[in-house]
């Protein structure tokens, strides 16, 4: 088992995207990327601890590759817009992928490149890529979200 961890905005869509793969055997919301110790909601909605809202993944390596995992990540939202995604403003909704192996950093940013230049994008891919730090699981109510309201069917595209 492997794990990895992205930021695409708010992280209830994200991680319904990241369910539906086979090979992803768990999923969790939470904050990665700030200086506050236990962040609540609240405190990271106040777009000063620095935490970004992400889902953190845990897959079988054996059955869904890393690059696969990129791929979800890119259409799950638009990694050309900085620190925001649609209507949700904030260092918290940034592009980010944080690391947890040396192999998983060079995949992203070999993926990053490529698809800054494949022209898919007029404006540049502004994904931060950085290893990964202490995860803080968000709160229950945030966990599987749009599953639990029955909207968990939505795709996501960027």
């Amino acid at each position: 088992m492997e794990k990895t961890t992205f930021g695409a905005g708010c992280f209830w869509g994200v991680e319904a995207a990241f369910r539906k793969q086979k090979g992803v055997k768990t999923t969790a919301a939470g904050y990665m990327g700030g200086k506050m110790e236990s962040p609540t909601y609240e405190d990271v909605c106040t777009d000063k601890t620095g935490h970004a809202e992400v889902v953190q993944v845990e897959f079988d390596p054996a059955e869904v590759s890393y690059d696969q995992l990129l791929n979800i990540f890119w259409k799950s939202h638009n990694p050309t817009q900085l620190n925001r995604q649609g209507p949700d403003v904030g260092t918290q909704y940034r592009s980010a992928i944080f690391y947890h192996t040396e192999a998983q950093k060079e995949a992203a940013e070999t993926s990053k490149a490529a698809l800054n230049s494949s022209g898919k994008y007029k404006a540049p891919v502004v994904t931060e890529i950085s290893p990964a730090r202490a995860f803080y699981k968000a709160e229950d109510y945030h966990q599987q979200y749009l599953e639990k309201r029955g909207l968990a069917t939505c795709h996501l595209s960027a």
